[in-house]
């Protein structure tokens, strides 16, 4: 019996890391979103943040590559320097702040807003702002975060709103989620969570990992703009309605 329970986890792993790193090589971003959808009826819950972050970075490093002609520093900058201010706000917040309700806030506005994005005319690109609007969205996706871990939504939205073609959105959103993933990573480390176990699983998922992130980045080559904009609000929808059902589950827990 045991030796069947360790091969459907070994199974669920590997099923989970290969989906979310082919997603997230199309995408730039989703990995968590879908390999914890394969790992949370099988893994211990304290596992499942590390080797999410793990695997984010990892995936998202591989499929760098991809968008390297859009990337430009002084886009970059902005949302690294206020997402690195943002994340100790984040983490000093979580003493005040229902998270639940946090993370319910957050699930209506992502389902509500970005279906509106999604069946609506196209809206005119925002441009207001400039790097210091830039700045304060990277702000607050450190803050979202630090308070529960959700980096992406803020920039990814925001870069769709900016009207940038797929590269140069992709490439910020996808360098500001590596540079924050990799500051928890060092969290982590920091905390003693990178144990020896977690260690050996990161070694299992690692194959996982490179080869469906690089077959992702190929197939994004060939999704034009306008798909990649769908692509985008559908798995910001999905992120959204997962939150809800999520929080709604702890809640009746």
């Amino acid at each position: 019996m045991e030796v069947a329970i360790t091969i459907t986890v070994i199974l669920a792993i590997l099923a989970g890391t290969c989906a979310g790193a082919f997603v997230s090589g199309i995408a730039g971003f989703a990995f968590a979103l879908v390999a914890l959808s394969f790992w949370v009826w099988w893994i211990d819950p304290h596992l499942l943040a590390p080797l999410a972050v793990f695997g984010s970075v990892i995936a998202q490093i591989t499929s760098l590559g991809a968008v390297r002609r859009g990337f430009e520093w002084r886009r970059v900058m902005p949302f690294l320097i206020g997402g690195a201010l943002g994340v100790p706000v984040g983490v000093w917040l979580l003493d005040y702040i229902n998270l639940n309700a946090f993370r319910t806030t957050i699930g209506c506005v992502l389902v509500i807003y970005c279906s509106f994005l999604l069946f609506g005319r196209n809206a005119r690109p925002v441009l207001f702002g400039g790097r210091f609007a830039d700045g304060c969205v990277g702000v607050l996706g450190g803050i979202m975060g630090g308070l529960a871990g959700l980096t992406g939504p803020a920039p990814t939205l925001w870069c769709t709103l900016r009207g940038w073609d797929k590269d140069i959105q992709r490439c910020v959103f996808q360098t500001f989620n590596v540079a924050m993933q990799a500051l928890a990573l060092a969290t982590y480390w920091i905390h003693g969570s990178l144990t020896t176990p977690v260690l050996k699983w990161f070694v299992l998922m690692l194959p996982a990992l490179v080869v469906p992130a690089w077959m992702g980045a190929r197939l994004y080559r060939h999704i034009n703009e306008q798909l990649f904009r769908r692509l985008i609000l559908v798995l910001l929808v999905v992120s959204g309605a997962v939150m809800l059902v999520s929080t709604a589950l702890r809640r009746g827990a």
